[in-house]
């Protein structure tokens, strides 16, 4: 079913790419956000907000009201068949990203994924393997790997890159939430690994992963690993269900360029609402960062004199900044929202250029397959085992 939002909604002719953002709730709401913003502050090609899916047609019928979509539906494969959607955006759970992307990507919609890609390796390589063939077709894709997007953290990557760290030796990365930290919180879709393919380790660990993939440019050799479910049974809808995902996942990842990095991944860390801290360290400086603390970089320069070492604390405001320039005068901070924004930009400038936007889906099958290899190394005593 297709319901109009409101006539007035509707663009004026032109050659705007259509957007349809499939999924409503916590993502769904977030990249409606951006699609909403991108052409405010980008000079990225024009957009209209086309067709909000989901699966309950009051909610999504309301959530594309408040959004400021023109249409909503409960059919997400009618999407496909109009040709006034040129991209598809999913924030669906996990276990709908294959099937979805694929589909879209076979009907010719550039297709933008929330991560992580999927719930296995196996499905990854499909949607890699879609991805590829569409590329050949100038159809492209990209998964959302927001914080990519953090100024902070595009700061980091380019002092690493630039040698200012020296050689890099060792990262530590830890995202810590505590959502699931009272035992009494409810049973949901991402407790079940049917629906989200694991817990914090899909839900969390990917994101760190692919940061350790993307500051330092390097591949993961191994993985050594270990996850546990504190509480095991929730209750749900319809009474007490088995919790059949991980609370908390720990791992050892040594990289090919012979750096090893530690990672921490709960979403029972009672006090932490969302952390995600990276430290990493080289032969000439390190580096300090929090996802709580986002518009900071803590840099310390180890060439400096003894009497005046420390870690500085760098305000990532800065016209000079990465993406800070389309945005506030200096020192007036970014949040968690405007990496969609600039994520939504970034593709659109990719699909303008005719490049390939980035993470690609083979970025995102590296990270699908790390955290394969970190579960396939619980199951094995910790046994490191390559992604």
């Amino acid at each position: 079913m297709t319901v109009p939002v409101s006539p007035s909604r509707a663009e004026p002719p032109g050659p705007a790419l259509g957007v349809a953002v499939l999924g409503y709730s916590f993502m769904g709401k977030a990249h409606s956000n951006a699609w909403r913003n991108v052409n405010a502050f980008y000079p990225s090609p024009r957009v209209a907000q086309r067709i909000l899916a989901g699966r309950d047609a009051g909610e999504v019928a309301e959530a594309a009201r408040r959004f400021g979509w023109e249409e909503s539906t409960t059919d997400w494969r009618s999407v496909l068949e109009r040709e006034d959607i040129h991209i598809v955006d999913i924030c669906t759970p996990g276990h709908l990203h294959a099937e979805q992307a694929i589909a879209a990507l076979e009907a010719g919609k550039h297709v933008l994924v929330e991560k992580p890609l999927a719930n296995s390796v196996e499905e990854a390589e499909l949607m890699a393997a879609a991805a590829a063939a569409a590329r050949s077709r100038g159809v492209q894709s990209m998964v959302a790997f927001n914080y990519r997007r953090l100024p902070a953290l595009a700061l980091a990557r380019r002092f690493i890159a630039d040698g200012r760290l020296g050689d890099i030796r060792q990262v530590r990365v830890s995202y810590l939430q505590d959502w699931l930290a009272d035992a009494g919180a409810p049973m949901t879709w991402r407790l079940r690994r049917e629906a989200a393919g694991s817990g914090a380790i899909g839900d969390l660990a990917s994101h760190a992963i692919d940061q350790v993939r993307f500051l330092l440019d390097a591949r993961i050799a191994s993985v050594s690993g270990t996850v546990n479910t504190f509480v095991t049974r929730r209750e749900g809808e319809r009474g007490p269900e088995d919790v059949t995902v991980d609370d908390a996942a720990w791992a050892t990842l040594r990289l090919a360029s012979g750096a090893v990095a530690s990672l921490e991944v709960t979403r029972c860390a009672t006090g932490r609402k969302n952390s995600l801290q990276i430290d990493v360290f080289g032969s000439r400086g390190g580096l300090r960062f929090d996802l709580e603390h986002l518009n900071e970089l803590q840099f310390f320069d180890a060439t400096a004199p003894a009497e005046t070492q420390g870690y500085t604390r760098i305000l990532v405001t800065e016209p000079e900044h990465p993406y800070v320039g389309a945005w506030w005068p200096p020192g007036h901070t970014l949040g968690w929202d405007h990496t969609f924004t600039t994520q939504a930009a970034d593709f659109l400038l990719a699909l303008d250029e005719g490049a390939a936007p980035s993470p690609s889906f083979e970025d995102g099958l590296e990270t699908q397959r790390a955290l394969a290899a970190l579960e396939a190394s619980a199951a094995r005593a910790s046994a490191a085992v390559e992604p």
